[in-house]
């Protein structure tokens, strides 16, 4: 995501706000970059930037094994397809907010801050929440997000959380990453080594290694899920029984995701490097936010107006899997 972009209409220097618009300016951008840091999009989807309308992620089937050709043998001629396609077009994401000539007039410094934070803040939070619902509303093909509907699917035209994800080849059996069960440390287990077991569309094993959980911000679940991945020991045996889960996941809580889905907890299990190496789930920043200061003639406020494309989609998704005794996804031997 790249800096704010600031631009000041004809006159507005020369007006009474004009001292004020740098100010204004270092408050949204130093705002921006704060959030930036906290944010945990990038942690979760693929960051890319368009000079385009839209974008396309496709990705390509395997080459397939080397041959042991014996002495002077010829060379076999693999070769490869190209897999499931996807387009993500960026949306057009517009605010404003006005500091009125009264409040510069009457020195309210504080007032004109909050509302600059206010801005930034209100921007940063679409960003995180309309990411956040695409991503948790992956179980279905589409998702509403303040009124809008968006495409929830992959490139192979299923959710991105599907017990029937197909191949593009015929080459491997239709393949789950839509799992039914409640957290454990044997469902944990099991998760890891179904996501450990994915294959590319020719069926040969991928070696995922997948180092991330993602939760919601819910109290249980949280202290369900650090037991687990914190202890030494596994905390179902009474035994001292090593627990070999420790040390081995990031666990991130992300408090934009809602606290259930079809009503339970769930989980996340994500391949961090795999999903950036394979560009899985794309969010595409096409223009910064931009902002454009102007004087309302009917009312001699500064309106300072935002701007901003991007969009996100869905195109691999073996990177990812979900968990919850709430969807309806194949049942774990583990806590179904």
């Amino acid at each position: 995501m790249n800096g704010v972009i600031f631009s000041k209409g004809a006159g507005v220097a020369d007006s009474v706000f004009g001292k004020s618009q740098e100010p204004i300016r270092v408050m949204i951008d130093e705002n921006v970059e704060a959030f930036r840091a906290q944010s945990m999009i990038h942690r979760l989807f693929f960051m890319d930037t368009s000079k385009n309308y839209a974008e396309k992620y496709t990705s390509e089937t395997s080459l397939g094994d080397f041959e042991n050709v014996g002495e002077n043998g010829a060379y076999p001629k693999t070769s490869m397809r190209e897999g499931y396609a996807k387009v993500i077009e960026p949306a057009t994401w517009k605010s404003s907010f006005e500091v009125t000539q009264e409040m510069v007039e009457d020195a309210k410094i504080g007032k004109i801050r909050s509302r600059a934070n206010i801005f930034a803040t209100s921007y940063n939070r679409t960003r995180e929440k309309f990411a956040a619902a695409l991503l948790a509303g992956g179980t279905g093909e589409t998702v509403t997000v303040g009124g809008s509907v968006y495409d929830a699917t992959c490139a192979d035209g299923k959710p991105l959380f599907s017990k029937e994800h197909p191949s593009v080849t015929g080459g491997a059996p239709a393949q789950s990453n839509l799992f039914k069960g409640s957290f454990s440390v044997t469902a944990l287990d099991e998760m890891q080594e179904r996501m450990q077991s994915f294959t590319d569309d020719d069926g040969n094993l991928l070696a995922l290694a997948p180092d991330t959980i993602v939760i919601p911000n819910s109290g249980p679940l949280k202290r369900a899920v650090l037991e687990v991945v914190g202890s030494e020991f596994d905390p179902n045996s009474a035994n001292n029984a090593v627990n070999f889960q420790m040390g081995l996941w990031n666990v991130i809580v992300w408090s934009y995701l809602p606290k259930t889905i079809g009503g339970e907890p769930y989980f996340l299990m994500l391949d961090s490097k795999f999903k950036d190496d394979y560009m899985c789930l794309p969010f595409v920043d096409r223009v910064p936010l931009t902002v454009r200061s102007d004087i309302d003639p009917n009312t001699d406020a500064n309106v300072f107006k935002g701007r901003a494309r991007f969009g996100a989609g869905f195109n691999n998704w073996r990177c990812i899997a979900l968990c919850g005794a709430g969807v309806d996804g194949t049942a774990l031997t583990a806590g179904a």
